[in-house]
Formats: C-alpha cells, structure tokens, sequence
C-alpha cells in the first residue's frame, strides 16, 4: 500500500489517490468547468488554421474544415494528457491544442501550394511528432536544471507573453479590419473584463469558481445590441462532420519542411516542460521527470497522430494554467471533460460554431485577467527564489529581459535567418534558454561542495532537484 505522502509525489496518479488532481467532480460541475475550459482556448486552438489555411490557397470551406479537425485533434492530445495510459500523459489538468509557434514555419512550407502545401506539413509535422516522442525521456532530464529562479521567470514569462493576444482579441482580432481598435471593441472587453472581477467577487462557492464562463455568457449577451456578435458561422455549420483520415492527400515527406517542423517541436517541448512545472506548483503536485516525461510523450504522440486527422502540432495551451490558478479547480477530469466536449465540437461543426458566438474582444477582457494569472503565479515563484542571494536577481533580470524582446520590439530579430525565428520570436523560448544558461553559470559551474545553500534557488529548495517537498 502506497503512503498518502508517496501518492501525492505520484506523477501518474495512484489508484485511490485523494489529492485534489485526481479527484472527480459531480457531473454538472465537472462538464461546465470543462466548458470554461474549451471558452477560454477556443480562439488559440481556431487561429493558426484560419490563418494557415487561406495562406496555403485553401478555401473558406476547406479553411472551416481545418478549423474542425484542430478542435477534433486538441481534445484527442487533452485527453492523452489527462488520463493517459502506460507512461504517457502527465496527469495533470494539463490542456493541449494547436501550437501558434509553428504558424510562421507553416506558411512558408505551404504558402500557395494549397493541398500539396497542407500534405507536406502533415509529412513534416508526423515526422516531427515521432521525433520528439523518441527524445522524450531525454529531454525530460532538464527538470533538474529547473530551480525556482528558472521556473519563477519562465511562468512569468509565460503570463506576460499572452497577454499581447489578449490585447489583440480586446481590439477585435484581425488587424485589417476596419473596427479593430474601435472603442465599441475595447469597450466591451473592458465590460467583461469588470464583470468578470465583480463576478469573482460578488459570487461564492462553484459560481465563482465559473466566473470566466459567466462572464464570458454575459459579455455576449451585451455584445448583441453592440452589434459586434457575427452569427453567420451558426448558419453555415453542418450538423454532423468527421475530420476524414487525410483529407487533403496522404502526408508527403520534405527535407527542408521537416528539419523546419522538428526545431518547432524543440521549441514546443521547451515550452511544454516549463508550463508542467508551472502547473505542478499551482495544483500542488510538482512536476518530477517521470511527470514531464509522461507529458512530452502525450505532447509528441498527439502531434504524430493529429496530421491522421488533419489536424497540426500540438503542445500545452498557457492560458488554461491561468484559469486553473484563478479558480483553484486542479482536477484533472475536469480538463479531461473539456477535451472531451472539443472532441464533440470537432465532431459535431454546428456545435462548435456556438462557441464561435463569443466576441473576440469579449474573450480579449476575460483572457486579462486569466494571463495574468499566470504572469502572478510566476511572481508568486520568484518570491522563493532567494534573489538577494547570489547572482539570482540578475538572472532574473537578464532572462526576462530577453524574452520581452519579441513583445516589445517584434521586429528585433528581422534580420536574422527565418529557421532561427523560430525560437527567437518565442520570449517563453529564450528566456527559458536564458535563465537555464545563467543559473549553470551563477550557481552551479566552478561551485565546490560547501557553496552557499539556497544560492541556486531557494532557501528551502533540497540538494536533490527531485526531493520537492509534497503539498497536500
């Protein structure tokens, strides 16, 4: 029999376990959390197809069947994640959907080629999937290089990365149109964004804990008289769908568009491995190497599979960690539910086309107070990072100052070889380099034995990097 301190360091979830990660809500809990779920991912997940699609010279319709087929494929890769079996899946609320790091890389692979461009991606990215699978349990081992002045930075990093895109729903979401920016758009995400805070305020018990998710209903109600809710995607939807097995043509196999798609995996595990361990401290089950490599191998399988689907990569979705932190709900089923309803969504275009009613600047006013969740809870991490001790504050500087770069001068790098902008327009990606560098550098390159305790992290943080203390 396993003790109830063992169960709770348990990465996979033992049968029995009574912590909060592994437990089951009641049926109507659980199905609307996992509703405010799919809201607040619904527009990432959606996003790089509606952009890719058009670039590669697909139509609208075959654009809108992309767009179900990531919905599909989302919820397969969330369900992988959060019940798993064998040794993939982290089993932890963790959500995966479409990954926007490989957006850029994408249309230069497809740009006008229409379904031989999508059949080269899928090729790419199959290839890509099975590769990092293989890596997993290797790359997985960098935990160890993950001190709380590291993992602080990098989920502050996260929360502040995001909220751009916030700023982007808030104005309306397509920069060529000719509201984006109108005081009618900010207007309304500021709306939300208040009635969302009084809601959190106002209301106790599992209301509060669906805030967003009413907030998100009422801001759309508003919205109508605004005139800013399109109902045209409900009248276009079909009924019933199925994201048939390589619709656009079997997967073809480039070179070029491979080694392109396998650095967006690397880049996409970088990512993943620092939004595990920002979810291990928020749901109180720190993320170990067994932990990660379960979720990199979920990640990686889920984009092997998704081309099957016609779906692309996948990797964690940040802005659902905020969501997790904001209404304390760490069940992994409730996530599961979520990923189960994209399935549905994916399965079902009319349905999907529902949750599509949301305004973007309605979503914009919610996703403030959700990203910055995150950006909170990695402030809330560098608060035990002992940075009056060492060179910590300075990692900490120097890190977060390097992946503002892409947020505060997005053109910085525009000189620089297209592959490498891969990983530079990722501030989660360099920062996370950045801080791992400095503190190998600062805290563990030339230390003899008797260097100073707490200098790589935390007063409190154990030798072994594994030996975290289990909160219950």
């Amino acid at each position: 029999m396993v003790g109830g301190e063992e169960r709770g360091r348990n990465a996979v979830g033992e049968p029995g376990s009574r912590h909060p990660v592994d437990e089951k809500l009641p049926p109507l809990k659980m199905f609307t959390s996992g509703l405010q779920h799919v809201a607040a991912m619904y527009a990432g997940v959606v996003a790089p197809p509606m952009i890719v699609g058009p670039a590669v010279g697909l139509s609208a319709k075959e654009t809108a069947f992309l767009m179900g087929a990531s919905l599909f494929t989302a919820g397969i890769a969330t369900l992988l994640q959060t019940l798993g079996f064998w040794r993939i899946g982290a089993r932890l609320p963790f959500v995966n959907g479409v990954s926007f790091a490989g957006v850029t890389p994408m249309i230069a692979i497809g740009k006008d080629r229409g379904h031989d461009g999508i059949a080269v991606i899928f090729g790419a990215i199959i290839v890509a999937g099975l590769l990092g699978f293989v890596l997993a349990p290797y790359f997985c081992k960098l935990v160890r290089f993950f001190p709380p002045v590291v993992t602080g930075t990098v989920i502050t990093l996260i929360g502040v990365s995001l909220l751009p895109v916030a700023f982007n729903w808030s104005q309306g979401g397509n920069a060529t149109a000719d509201d984006y920016g109108s005081t009618t758009n900010i207007a309304m995400a500021a709306v939300t964004l208040v009635i969302v805070l009084a809601l959190r305020k106002l209301l106790r018990g599992f209301l509060q804990q669906i805030a967003i998710l009413l907030g998100l209903v009422l801001g759309t109600l508003i919205a109508i008289p605004a005139g800013i809710t399109d109902f045209g995607a409900l009248g276009d939807a079909d009924l019933v769908g199925f994201p048939t097995p390589f619709h656009f043509g079997a997967p073809q196999f480039e070179v070029a568009a491979i080694i392109s798609m396998c650095i967006v995996m690397l880049v996409c595990m970088t990512e993943s491995t620092a939004d595990m361990l920002a979810l291990g401290k928020i749901v109180g089950r720190p993320a170990d190497e067994r932990t990660i490599e379960g979720g990199l191998r979920a990640d990686t399988l889920g984009s092997a599979v998704s081309p099957l689907f016609n779906g692309f990569m996948c990797s964690a979705f940040a802005q659902n960690i905020g969501l997790v932190a904001m209404t304390k709900v760490r069940s992994r089923f409730v996530v599961a539910a979520g990923g189960a309803i994209l399935v549905l969504l994916g399965l079902i275009p009319v349905a999907a086309s529902v949750i599509a009613l949301v305004p973007l600047p309605v979503l914009g006013g919610a996703g403030i107070v959700l990203f910055g969740s995150v950006a909170a809870s990695g402030i809330q991490t560098l608060a035990t990072a002992a940075l009056e001790k060492g060179e910590n504050a300075l990692i900490v500087a120097a890190a977060v100052g390097v992946g503002l770069i892409p947020i505060a001068a997005p053109d910085f790098y525009h000189a620089f070889p297209e592959d490498l902008l891969v990983v530079l327009d990722s501030g989660i990606s360099t920062g996370c380099v950045v801080a791992i560098v400095l503190n190998l550098a600062f805290n563990h390159w030339g230390r003899g034995s008797d260097a100073e305790p707490g200098a790589d992290g935390a007063d409190e943080q154990p030798k072994d990097p594994m030996a975290v203390p289990v909160v219950h």
